[in-house]
């Protein structure tokens, strides 16, 4: 019924736009006779509107590998074994975590049928199975040829006035979205003759403004949006779609920071991990180790069929020497890919130069200026995970607290350098002996600081928290969805093992002050602490600490967020030996 409410609204719009009276007076007189000031429905102009203003079907390439329409949310999906009921185009990013686990692996997924599909001109579908789908992704055209044009948006509302043969306006029309206008345009008769009240905005890809004047103006900037940005129409996801030009640039920008790699199938990341590669114009490569050693190589791209491969060659890093597949540029990162159970990953590190020695002042004013929450700790090898979560305060006149919200320990902390003179922040917290050391500093950032010694197995992360993340939309969003409990567990799996009975009866109580409490029959059997932060290197996090064993120490992990809904919350994490664990929250 809603349906047929809107095409009537949007047909009785144009009758009414191109409703001639017979009484010559009513008739305005706009701009005399120029024509150049009108649009016709057929001509360049126009389509470029239609165009512009048609809708994108690019953004689901990952479910329907089809630019020309897009699914309707809500629908669901099973992704290699997993059943995702998608509401938003943020929840896309779930399906691409999935399919990311395990680079190269062959990829399933299932839609649940029937569906609906909008296509550029918004008009609807209904698919009943997978074969109609095919056969109408089929009809789409590959390479960009879809549609519309994403590089360029309208700014509404914007005025339309529609004119007879004469000239003289015989109708008016506000539009007030995409879709009005795409169905305006697209049900004028070819001779019919419209203008547009200028001026009129245009938003572009990214993010500038411009302000036309006139027929001319509009059709040269949106003529020239449609190649202005890559739309990443081709059937695939990931925005994968660059030249080698561009990955030329993208290298040299900045030093690039290793963050995973595997040799032959084997995990060589401890290894290698926050080895700094920078890579030079002249083909020239420098890597820097973590205890400052440079290494000398090359590199080199080249652009093939099935993508920009690169060439690196060092003498010492033999790891390092393949022909490497670019299979992912994204924000800041870049992965490398061979056959056989070879990959990298490159985080890009601007803020950092390969060599230079921490900055003591630097250290000392970003402690001083927000609390730090525990990432990892660990002693001799072993993680504390009963710290998880808990928060630093490092305060003036060198005094520090720990705190899990309720419990706070005191004691001391100062910047100076260790017996193997490295920069190093010290902490003295006399009942807390897990985190009292002498931490020399390995990475520095406004959001992370990482301080180890690898070769005794001393580690420690913090994440930065200002105002309890209160400027940060999205965890102020999961955590009120969160505090309005209770929550059960809907699944709890390691790898293939289903442990979702350990949590019948449970009810899961997320309150202020990061304490989580569980409930059995009415009674509270448990308390824990609990936060949602953002790693600036592995996004959203979902932290859970319960200190004591069995099942619930199980849940004591941070947890990567894959999905939220008001209902449900999807959780993963991926143990020391490669095991996916998914944890599930569901109101009940």
């Amino acid at each position: 019924m809603k349906k047929l409410i809107n095409n009537l609204m949007y047909a009785g719009l144009i009758l009414m736009a191109l409703n001639f009276t017979s009484c010559q007076d009513e008739f305005e007189q706009v701009g005399g006779t120029d024509e150049q000031e009108t649009i016709q429905a057929n001509s360049s102009v126009a389509k470029l509107i239609k165009e512009t203003s048609s809708h994108d079907g690019s953004y689901d390439n990952i479910v329907d590998g089809a630019s020309c329409f897009a699914l309707q949310f809500p629908y669901t999906v099973e992704v290699n074994g997993i059943e995702i009921t998608l509401d938003s185009k943020e929840d896309l990013h779930a399906i691409e975590e999935i399919f990311d686990e395990v680079d190269g692996d062959d990829d399933i997924l299932e839609i649940f049928f029937p569906i609906t599909i909008t296509l550029a001109d918004f008009s609807e579908i209904v698919i009943e199975n997978k074969e109609q789908l095919l056969a109408k992704a089929e009809e789409c055209f590959e390479g960009g040829d879809d549609d519309d044009i994403e590089c360029i948006d309208f700014v509404y509302p914007i005025t339309l006035f529609t004119f007879d043969v004469d000239f003289q306006q015989s109708g008016q029309v506000k539009i007030e979205s995409d879709e009005q206008m795409r169905r305006f345009f697209a049900e004028l008769e070819d001779n019919a003759i419209v203008s547009i009240e200028f001026p009129i905005t245009l938003k572009k890809y990214d993010g500038t403004e411009i302000v036309v004047e006139n027929n001319a103006s509009l059709d040269m900037a949106l003529g020239y949006a449609k190649n202005e940005c890559d739309e990443d129409d081709d059937n695939d996801y990931n925005d994968d779609d660059f030249t080698k030009e561009r990955l030329d640039a993208y290298l040299v920008e900045c030093p690039w920071e290793v963050r995973e790699m595997y040799r032959e199938n084997v995990d060589q990341t401890q290894q290698y991990l926050e080895y700094l590669m920078a890579f030079k114009e002249d083909g020239s490569v420098t890597v820097n180790d973590r205890i400052g050693n440079t290494l000398h190589g090359t590199w080199s791209t080249t652009a093939t069929d099935a993508g920009v491969l690169v060439a690196l060659d060092f003498d010492v890093l033999v790891d390092f020497n393949i022909e490497w597949l670019v299979y992912e540029l994204d924000e800041h990162t870049i992965k490398f890919y061979n056959d056989n159970g070879n990959k990298i990953i490159l985080k890009q590190r601007c803020d950092i130069t390969p060599g230079e020695e921490p900055n003591p002042n630097i250290l000392r004013d970003i402690l001083g200026e927000c609390e730090w929450i525990i990432k990892k700790v660990k002693n001799q090898g072993e993680e504390i995970d009963r710290l998880l979560g808990y928060e630093f305060k490092f305060m003036a006149e060198g005094v520090v607290t720990l705190s899990n919200g309720i419990n706070t320990s005191e004691g001391t902390w100062e910047i100076g350098l260790n017996s193997e003179l490295v920069l190093s922040l010290m902490i003295n917290i006399g009942d807390e002996p897990g985190v009292s050391f002498e931490w020399p500093v390995r990475e520095l950032t406004d959001t992370r600081l990482k301080f180890d010694i690898d070769e005794i197995g001393y580690e420690l992360i913090l994440l930065r928290v200002c105002d309890d993340s209160a400027n940060d939309g999205d965890i102020t969003e999961i955590r009120n969805i969160m505090m309005g409990g209770p929550w059960n567990v809907a699944l709890y799996s390691e790898g293939e093992v289903n442990l979702t009975t350990e949590f019948n009866d449970m009810d899961f109580n997320f309150t202020t002050m990061h304490q989580v409490e569980v409930s059995e029959l009415g009674n509270v059997t448990a308390e824990g602490l609990w936060r949602i932060l953002r790693d600036s290197e592995e996004g959203l996090k979902f932290y859970l600490n319960f200190d004591t064993a069995g099942s619930l120490g199980e849940l004591t992990e941070d947890w990567k967020i894959i999905s939220v809904t008001s209902t449900r919350i999807e959780l993963k994490d991926e143990s020391g030996d490669g095991t996916i664990e998914t944890l599930v929250f569901e109101k009940p």
